[in-house]
C-alpha cells in the first residue's frame, strides 16, 4: 500500500464518464485509493455542471462511491443530485475534482457555445471559491470520432483549450494531454470500453501524482 497521497481527501463531482462499475468511478478512484487518498465520487449523468448547485434529476442517472465500496446507482425520479455544500459538509474534502466537460462541449451544434459553457462553468467554480477549497477540472478526452454524440477531434481540441481559460480558481487538468486522439477505445464514440477507462484512470492518477497542487495537499497532517 503506497500512501503518496495519505493527506488528501478527495471529492468527486462527474459526469457520465462515473456513471457505472467499471468506468472512472472504478479506475481512477481505485488507483488514488491506492496511493493512500479518501475519496468519495458523485456522478450525474447527462447533466451540466450547475446540476450540483441545487437538488435536480440526473437525465440518465446518478451514482456514488466511497473509498473501495460498491457504487450505487440511481435511475429515474430517485436520480437526485446533492447539492454541493452538503456534499462537503459530509465529505470534508481538502480539494474538489470537477469532471465534467462533454455534456456542455454542444457537439452537435455547429459551433462551440461558448457563453452556455462560461455560465456553466463560473456557475460552479464561483461556489467552489467561495468555498476556500483547492480544486481541478478534468477537461475533455479525445474519445473516437462519430458515434450518437458526434464527437469530432477538432471540437473536443476547441472545447479544452477554452475550458482550459475559464476554470479558475480550479486547476486545469488536459485530458487532450494523456493520450492520442483515438488511443483509448470506445464503444459510442463518448464512452470507453473497460480497457479504454482503464487507461484513463491510470493516465489521470500518475499525472495527479506529478501536480504540486495535489501533492501540497497530499501532505500527511
Amino acid at each position: 500500500m503506497q500512501s503518496v497521497l495519505m493527506g488528501l481527501t478527495l471529492l468527486i463531482l462527474g459526469d457520465s464518464h462515473f456513471g457505472t462499475q467499471g468506468y472512472l468511478i472504478s479506475t481512477l478512484q481505485d488507483e488514488l485509493v491506492r496511493q493512500g487518498a479518501k475519496v468519495t465520487t458523485y456522478s450525474a449523468c447527462g447533466s451540466p455542471p450547475s446540476v450540483w448547485l441545487s437538488v435536480r434529476v440526473a437525465s440518465c442517472g446518478t451514482a456514488q462511491r466511497v473509498q473501495s465500496g460498491p457504487v450505487r446507482q440511481q435511475t429515474g425520479a430517485n436520480a437526485r443530485t446533492t447539492p454541493l455544500n452538503q456534499l462537503a459538509a459530509t465529505v470534508k474534502p481538502n480539494m474538489i475534482m470537477v469532471a465534467m466537460a462533454d455534456t456542455i462541449g454542444g457537439y452537435t451544434q455547429p459551433e462551440l457555445p461558448r457563453e452556455q459553457i462560461l455560465e456553466e462553468v463560473t456557475a460552479l467554480t464561483d461556489k467552489i471559491r467561495s468555498m476556500n477549497i483547492p480544486c481541478l477540472w478534468v477537461g475533455p478526452s479525445w474519445g473516437t470520432e462519430g458515434g450518437p454524440y458526434m464527437k469530432t477531434y477538432p471540437r473536443v481540441q476547441e472545447l479544452s483549450q477554452y475550458m482550459a481559460t475559464i476554470v479558475s480558481p480550479c486547476t486545469y487538468i488536459d485530458s487532450t494531454k494523456l493520450a492520442r486522439p483515438g488511443q483509448w477505445p470506445t464503444f459510442d464514440g463518448q464512452h470507453y470500453t473497460v480497457d479504454g477507462y482503464r487507461a484513463y484512470g491510470t493516465a489521470l492518477a500518475q499525472h495527479m501524482l506529478r501536480m504540486s497542487e495535489v501533492l501540497a495537499v497530499a501532505k500527511p497532517r
